[in-house]
């Protein structure tokens, strides 16, 4: 396990949605192989929430558009003296086919699991605090009572239609966040700025800290520059800037 905690930090909406969707993918994915009703629960939930996060218009076109930029992009670097091609080949194809299984999903993402009557049950009175109990939702509660492999079987029915997009976010990540070098840096009395390369499409700002410092990144950025503050917490109360000069690692990430 590695001694360091990551903080991160999108830069534009595009990436916000991606970190958003493999958060709730990840959460799903932990919970589905626990066979007790509290972990159906939360797995039915990250469900619910992708479903939901979908349900914009242009989410589809969006990860098409990423794709096809990515692999414009990283075509240009076919010819760059010391690239490892057959991995850029891997890669592009990887990003060929993850673009295709968006492609021939019909209509909007989710849209599939936006109308089915008994998870829009569940949606509706999730809404509402403690409003997943047995008399609000008795066909939630016989459903959890199911075994769990017939719960698996249902599970894998829903999430069949939305898998092209959690192998799309994950592709799309992992390209940007192996987009840049780790870097040493030093923050004065808890805070550092830097300007961005002009003309650059940065996604992301990745900060590294050594877990035993008890620190955390507010990290705040736009199109031309970001900042960073180190926060110190007491009793997990009213966090106050540091007054350390502290390093820690940074990564700008750009593609």
């Amino acid at each position: 396990m590695t001694n360091q905690i990551i903080f991160e930090q999108p830069l534009n909406e595009k990436c916000r949605t991606l970190l958003r969707l493999s958060h709730l993918f990840e959460q799903f994915d932990f919970h589905l192989p626990h066979d007790a009703e509290w972990h159906a629960r939360a797995a039915l939930r990250a469900l619910l929430d992708i479903a939901t996060i979908l349900t914009r218009a242009d989410i589809k076109s969006e990860l098409l558009k990423e794709m096809d930029r990515y692999r414009v992009s990283l075509s240009r670097m076919a010819d760059t003296p010391g690239v490892d091609t057959d991995r850029l080949h891997h890669i592009l194809q990887d990003l060929q086919q993850s673009a295709h299984g968006i492609q021939v999903i019909q209509g909007q993402l989710g849209n599939t699991l936006r109308k089915n009557e008994f998870l829009n049950s569940v949606l509706q009175r999730g809404s509402i605090a403690g409003g997943g109990f047995d008399f609000d939702l008795p066909q939630l509660h016989l459903w959890l009572g199911l075994p769990h492999a017939e719960r698996l079987l249902q599970f894998d029915d829903w999430r069949s239609e939305i898998s092209p997009v959690q192998e799309a976010v994950e592709l799309l990540l992992t390209l940007i966040r192996n987009s840049a070098t780790s870097q040493k840096q030093h923050a004065v009395n808890g805070f550092y700025q830097q300007n961005l390369p002009n003309g650059t499409k940065a996604q992301m700002i990745r900060v590294g800290l050594p877990k035993e410092q008890t620190l955390f990144a507010e990290i705040s950025g736009g199109k031309h520059r970001f900042s960073i503050r180190f926060m110190e917490t007491q009793d997990w109360e009213h966090p106050t800037q540091s007054e350390q000069n502290l390093t820690f690692e940074l990564n700008i990430c750009i593609i």
